[in-house]
């Protein structure tokens, strides 16, 4: 498993979040589903993705982040490939102090 004992949980989103280093790598939508930071420059070829779509704050999508709906994460395998990409994107940012 990616997860370390630098892993905090946290309540956001109306769900529960998995930081790093400061930084969210996934965090469980209270709404069901993923949420998770991605690359900007990967957003648009991750939205053309089946069960994925933006993220959006205050009502705009939010460039580098995604929503993963129930059907994209409805395996382990499909779970643990998206944990595995926000972990690893997590970990690539520099702690927050």
């Amino acid at each position: 498993m990616p997860f370390d004992h630098d892993v905090v949980e946290k309540q956001m989103f109306g769900g529960l979040a998995f930081l790093i280093g400061g930084h969210i790598a996934v965090a469980v939508s209270g709404s069901g589903g993923l949420l998770m930071r991605c690359e900007p420059d990967e957003w648009e070829e991750l939205l053309a993705q089946p069960g994925v779509g933006p993220f959006e704050m205050q009502g705009r999508p939010a460039r580098g982040w995604i929503r993963v709906d129930e059907d994209g994460v409805s395996n382990d395998q499909e779970l643990a490939r998206w944990v595995e990409a926000g972990v690893g994107l997590a970990r690539s940012l520099p702690p927050k102090q």
